[in-house]
């Protein structure tokens, strides 16, 4: 039963990544990559790594996710206009593309993989919140800052181009 379970994650996670990619329609494609990053938190479940799971949600749907979304609906010029330069870029993509993916199957296929002694899952949890919460509260607040820089400067230029 599990297998059938993480071969739907895979498959939402893979389906939804290539509508993301290929899809003429922004605003869809934003919301297929919705769907991936759920499949992809799913499939962090099956890896035991609720904690990564967990983080994500609530990082990249929660929170870029949003961002972008509420990007493209600020700007009216993007909403519903189709991408129409598709195969004018697929061949440099592919071109850059497939000599990555070649690396990372090599690198995957090469590499020894020895497996390590589990940790308590708790026990990591825990420590990374300490570890956030004390060591690395400062740039934990900064990247929280840029972040809510980036959003005030992208509504801030879309209000400006529509006042045009």
């Amino acid at each position: 039963m599990t297998d059938i379970i993480l071969l739907i994650f895979g498959l939402i996670t893979v389906v939804s990544a290539a509508l993301a990619v290929f899809h003429p329609h922004i605003v869809y494609a934003a919301f297929s990559l919705m769907l991936t990053f759920f499949g992809v938190a799913g499939l962090y479940v099956f890896l035991q790594a609720d904690f990564v799971a967990g983080v994500q949600v609530l990082i990249y749907v929660g929170g870029i996710l949003i961002l972008f979304l509420f990007a493209i609906m600020l700007s009216h010029k993007l909403f519903g206009s189709p991408l129409r330069d598709l195969q004018k870029k697929l061949i440099p993509a592919l071109g850059l593309s497939l000599p990555i993916f070649f690396i990372i199957a090599y690198v995957i296929f090469s590499t020894n993989w020895n497996l390590v002694s589990q940790t308590g899952q708790n026990e990591t949890v825990s420590s990374l919140g300490h570890l956030i919460l004390d060591q690395y509260i400062l740039p934990f607040e900064l990247a929280s800052i840029l972040l809510l820089g980036a959003l005030i400067g992208a509504v801030y230029l879309v209000r400006s181009s529509d006042d045009k």
